[in-house]
């Protein structure tokens, strides 16, 4: 399975929002200088190089040959068509002080990486720039940026004729640098902020004079490149210290690339999270909360997993309830309908027998998603009903729930070529990788299995029943349930044991894993696992895994750890918003199957949170992101905005900008409109004819274009 790239028109307007800011720079493949050479000949340590002979020549950028009037010129003509608001002047920054400095807002899932990938071609391209250096906020970042770099290579030879070089930053490969200076064509040193921010030894080096480096500090070599820096989440990187380190870099411009940017510089781009929504370019969302209840006078357990409905008969409930057996009481899955008698279906406990009557279904309503007792109980989808609910009990209907919606996914999208994958998050390894045990099983990986087991062999029957296609059912059957789930956790050098890693206690990647063993195989194994052939469909991952690595057919997951607060909602779903690939790695966008785009991308999320909890939080964090928005309209928002007419673009004046406000409010709206309730000013809006408003007569067609 090779993953296939397109020109896509957003990802295009995202690259030459930055590309035009240096409209006018003449062309220049680079400027020759003169490398240091250091003090130290022949090589003190060879072994660090690929020869004895190293580069006595490099090729820097070739500085910004623009003036700031200029530059904030064309920053205006970029904010105008994208109808953002115009900078006054040119924002500094102690990372790169009297630099261009800009931001580009990119919604998580939509190919902010690629973007600026293809910026920095196009960058190579039109001015000859080619010395760039990536920073990241945490190693997982540094290699999901890594392997971006290696998997779009090819797409980007056929675009341009050439790809970049890239290589991840590392003190005890210093032969990279003397590459990174001299060698022609695009050069990408990807650094994470700990390799020249931390106090370790290792850390340090980039700044020491180096005896394995010919008495030279290797920053030194870097900034003599005048190379373009890119920051990816630069929210993660806003310490003062972190931004002083990176003024050593000597950066001759930093772009800075992200969905929330914390402090802002020059922005010109924003595709915002209900852009993303709105123009199909990520997963849609479905919550399924897990909420606790008490029935009234009832200790009975009672859990609504679902409602089912089917054609010509009344709709059926499926519930999780105590049942007395042969071997004692075991909780069960049954199906139960409208005069449903509870105490019957549990074979007589008391619990089901509050005051002395039976629980009985009364209703189940579709609609509402509930069941009505005839104890006056109604019993949500998701809702649990026990009052002394322990923590097992949760976290085992969580991973039924993600079963269930991952099997329903994978009957849906198996005929059209797309594998469904499922990723759990859990606080420590312990829970899914037991060495204590024979069979090394944690307790969340005995429950998967357990239940599994159960609603596969369940599912199997429905489809023999209702004629499947056989090619599904033998993907069923074909694989044991032990080969079907994995963990990807970082792993003991000594043992082999897979365990929890590092986690960085403070600075900007608190909360961050600092071991590369809690990624390199889940990022190895990107591509490996969207093939069927690759019998893993549910992954377990450590919390600490939380950016840097995605995959685009993750159609569930489930959080399967402690609430955490300083882990936004946002970030954790983020995991799973990319488009889904089919088998021959193609996106399952608009282009490729039109409407159906959010049919087929669903990302579904089993929380312990309830929904309306879950739901708020994520509505208020996104939100948030959104505040550069405006809320109603008036002339300031119309003013300096871009219009097509039929004689060509033009900017909206105070003047002009009235008469939009009368049309928009009083003719079309009502005194009260606001912005985000008029969907014609999403894409364009047409109005014919001759309107006289302030002296002003509108004989055109008029198009508003993309006013946010």
């Amino acid at each position: 399975m090779k993953l296939q790239f397109k020109v896509q028109q957003y990802q295009t307007d995202a690259v030459g929002s930055v590309v035009e800011v240096f409209e006018g720079q003449p062309k220049h493949e680079g400027i020759s200088y003169r490398i240091d050479p250091g003090k130290v000949t022949p090589v003190a340590n060879p072994a660090l190089f690929e020869t004895d002979e190293r580069p006595d020549s490099g090729l820097r950028n070739a500085e910004v040959a623009l003036n700031e009037a200029q530059l904030l010129s064309n920053v205006q003509k970029v904010q105008r068509t994208r109808n953002l608001p115009l900078s006054a002047t040119l924002k500094d920054s102690k990372a790169a002080p009297h630099a261009p400095n800009l931001d580009v807002e990119m919604e998580t899932g939509t190919g902010k990486t690629y973007v600026y990938i293809k910026t920095i071609m196009e960058l190579h391209k039109r001015y000859g720039w080619s010395k760039y250096i990536v920073v990241v906020p945490s190693i997982a970042i540094r290699e999901g940026v890594k392997k971006s770099f290696d998997v779009t290579a090819d797409h980007f030879q056929q675009m341009y004729g050439t790809k970049p070089r890239s290589f991840v930053y590392n003190s005890s490969q210093l032969h990279e640098l003397e590459r990174f200076s001299s060698d022609a064509g695009v050069q990408v040193m990807i650094i994470n902020i700990q390799a020249f921010n931390a106090t370790g030894k290792d850390n340090r080096r980039i700044y020491d004079v180096l005896d394995d480096f010919q008495s030279r500090k290797p920053i030194d070599v870097i900034a003599a490149n005048r190379p373009i820096v890119i920051i990816d989440e630069p929210q993660k990187i806003g310490a003062e210290k972190s931004l002083t380190a990176l003024s050593n870099f000597n950066g001759l411009m930093m772009l800075r690339y992200s969905a929330t940017h914390k402090v802002e510089h020059t922005k010109v781009h924003r595709l915002d999270a209900l852009d993303a929504y709105n123009q199909k370019l990520v997963k849609k969302i479905a919550v399924r909360g897990i909420t606790v209840k008490g029935l009234a006078g009832s200790t009975a357990y009672l859990y609504l997993e679902a409602i089912e409905i089917a054609k010509g008969v009344p709709p059926r409930a499926r519930v999780e309830i105590e049942v007395q057996t042969k071997t004692g009481i075991k909780r069960q899955v049954k199906r139960v309908e409208k005069g449903t008698n509870l105490h019957d279906l549990s074979n007589g406990l008391e619990a089901y027998r509050p005051d002395g009557k039976s629980l009985v279904v009364v209703d189940i309503d579709a609609n509402r998603d509930v069941i009505e007792l005839s104890n006056g109980d109604t019993v949500f989808a998701g809702q649990l009903a026990d009052r002394d609910v322990t923590e097992d009990t949760k976290r085992r209907i969580q991973i039924r729930e993600v079963i269930r919606a991952h099997l329903d996914k994978e009957r849906e999208l198996f005929a059209q070529g797309i594998k469904v994958l499922s990723l759990f998050f859990i606080d420590e390894v312990a829970k899914y990788r037991d060495y204590s045990r024979e069979d090394t099983l944690g307790e969340y990986a005995r429950v998967f299995e357990e239940e599994y087991g159960l609603i596969r062999d369940e599912v199997l029957g429905e489809l023999a029943l209702g004629g499947a296609t056989a090619a599904y059912q033998a993907y069923l059957r074909r694989d044991e349930v032990r080969e079907i789930h994995q963990g990807y956790f970082s792993i003991d050098k000594k043992t082999k044991h897979q365990v929890d890693g590092k986690v960085s206690g403070r600075g900007d990647d608190k909360g961050q894993s600092t071991d590369i063993d809690a990624y390199d195989l889940i990022l190895k194994d990107k591509e490996r696992l969207l093939s069927f052939d690759e019998p893993v469909r549910f992954i377990f991952s450590h919390s600490a895994l939380r950016e840097g690595w995605d995959n685009p057919n993750v159609f569930v997951m489930g959080m399967l750890k402690k609430s955490d607060n300083t882990v936004s909602r946002r970030q954790e779903i983020g995991r799973g918003l990319r488009l889904a690939v089919d088998q021959h790695g193609e996106r399952m966008d608009e282009a490729t199957v039109g409407a159906r785009v959010h049919d087929i991308n669903e990302l579904t999320v089993v929380t312990d949170e309830s929904y309306t909890d879950f739901v708020d939080g994520l509505q208020k964090e996104i939100s948030e992101s959104l505040a550069a928005r405006p809320r109603k309209a008036s002339v300031d928002f119309f003013t300096g905005k871009t219009i097509q007419t039929t004689a060509g673009e033009s900017i909206v004046e105070e003047q002009l900008a009235r008469v939009l406000l009368y049309l928009f409010v009083d003719v079309f709206g009502g005194e009260n409109s606001s912005v985000s309730a008029m969907p014609f000013l999403r894409g364009c809006g047409w109005w014919w004819g001759v309107r006289s408003v302030d002296g002003w007569d509108i004989p055109w067609v008029l198009s508003i274009r993309v006013l946010h």
